[in-house]
């Protein structure tokens, strides 16, 4: 059986937590001080500590300095209230989660569910670092860069935990590969991993998505509908585009977070939710809450554990990998061997790569299937219309001091949007956005169209079409 110790001065209140936690199968000891704790530790080591940090002879974290007493051992905090504070107090001291008094059963039942030895992590950890070394990978990411390095390792230090991390780079990076392997690290790893594009879902329709509705809550609603939080309890969810959720949504997420509980759309009861947040943006999120996209109080709640990915164009060096790694999975499904000329190989390294490692992956299809041998060649890649970060010959965009930041998107996106024949597909590429996102900025754009003068262009009955 596994085995729990309980570590808190406050009687009544330790033996009601060993009582719920010997209801779920675990033997359990309680100690009412660091001295008591000490001795505990000695007689048998526990698979979890439940700590509290307020002591007679001192403060919890001193247990954390006796090193090999919790190599091996879950922490978990006892506070008296959640807090931003509390969640950065147990990342720093290596807790994986915290509990809140008075105990929520629910909460509780969750943390002892996912109760895994340190060293079993670890040994996957070490499989990983292997996997690195050997073939080039991280799980599902590419790349031996150092600044790829550097995201594994923030990777590793988070996962084991369960704060909220928020994940930040262009469009095509390999954000949602990033928020999986989190997932997949940590002891929600048996949960779902639920993921929702904020910017894909009508502003009308993401509430009831995200939290549910009750049948007839509004028109349509013939039936109850459990939302991403519901699904994915005792998972992960990740919440791509976050800087697109509507502000009056971003009012309720930011509730959940601090107080762990939702409504559905036409309820009155309150529900409990026990669900890791990992959210994502490919804008820079300090400016999205100058240009009043994202709350500045969630934007705080979220950027608990910050992760920013490389774009792949400052990592030039991973291009060959991860070309080679999507022509394997290719010549797999497709049943037929292709290998790169080096040729083809240093071109393909040269480029700049505003699409990242999603039009990287779509030009090494192309490519694969525009080879008439076995050696994809330099031919076989696209043309130089293809766009270019720099677009070179494109016409300068003069930008006044003092203009807003808003403003300065609108202008560069729609002048890019001219410049590349109104292609979309090209424009979002070159800015390093999603479709989706260029879609939304371009309805935001619709009623005030420029040009690269400042004036209306032409034919600017048209613009008003540009975002459908």
């Amino acid at each position: 059986m596994p085995h729990a110790l309980v570590v808190d001065d406050e009687a009544d209140s330790a033996e009601m937590m060993a009582t719920l936690i010997a209801m779920e199968g675990f033997t359990v000891a309680t100690a009412g001080s660091l001295r008591d704790a000490r001795k505990q530790l000695a007689l048998q080591e526990p698979d979890i500590v439940l700590l509290d940090l307020m002591l007679p002879d001192g403060s919890g974290m001193q247990l954390f300095d006796d090193g090999k007493n919790l190599n091996n051992t879950e922490v978990v905090l006892i506070t008296g209230h959640a807090s931003l504070e509390t969640s950065i107090q147990a990342l720093r001291l290596g807790a994986v989660d915290y509990l809140v008094k008075p105990v929520n059963m629910k909460q509780l039942h969750g943390i002892l569910s996912r109760v895994t030895k340190p060293s079993a992590l670890k040994a996957e950890a070490a499989d990983l670092q292997t996997g690195l070394e050997e073939e080039g990978h991280f799980g599902l990411l590419w790349g031996r860069s150092a600044v790829m390095r550097h995201v594994y390792e923030q990777i590793l230090r988070v996962s084991g935990t369960a704060v909220t991390v928020f994940i930040t780079g262009e469009s095509g990076s390999g954000k949602e590969v990033v928020a999986s392997t989190v997932h997949d690290l940590s002891r929600r790893r048996g949960r779902p991993f639920l993921g929702v594009n904020c910017g894909a879902i009508s502003p009308h329709l993401i509430e009831s998505e995200i939290f549910g509705h009750e049948k007839g809550s509004f028109t349509g609603a013939d039936r109850q509908h459990q939302g991403f939080f519901e699904r994915a309890s005792g998972g992960t969810l990740f919440l791509d585009e976050v800087t697109e959720m509507p502000l009056d949504l971003q009012v309720k997420l930011l509730r959940v977070l601090e107080t762990g509980t939702f409504m559905r759309v036409g309820s009155t009861q309150v529900q409990e939710t026990d669900v890791r947040i990992i959210a994502a943006t490919n804008r820079s999120p300090m400016q999205a809450v100058k240009e009043g996209k994202l709350r500045e109080d969630l934007l705080y709640r979220l950027n608990v554990f910050p992760i920013h990915l490389p774009a792949l164009r400052e990592r030039a060096e991973d291009v060959p990998l991860i070309a080679e790694h999507f022509l394997e999975e290719i010549s797999r499904r497709e049943g037929q061997v292709k290998t790169f000329d080096p040729e083809a190989l240093k071109r393909l390294s040269d480029y700049g790569w505003p699409g990242n490692v999603r039009e990287l992956r779509n030009i090494v299809h192309r490519a694969y299937v525009m080879a008439r041998g076995s050696v994809i060649v330099d031919e076989c890649l696209p043309t130089t219309d293809t766009p270019l970060p720099v677009l070179t010959g494109a016409p300068v965009l003069t930008i006044r001091v003092g203009t807003t930041l808003a403003e300065i998107e609108r202008q560069v996106t729609l002048a890019t949007l001219e410049y590349l024949g109104r292609h979309k597909e090209k424009t979002a590429a070159t800015l390093g956005v999603s479709l989706k996102t260029l879609y939304n900025r371009l309805k935001e754009y619709s009623t005030v169209p420029v040009s690269l003068d400042g004036e209306l262009p032409p034919d600017s009955s048209s613009w008003g079409d540009l975002g459908r």
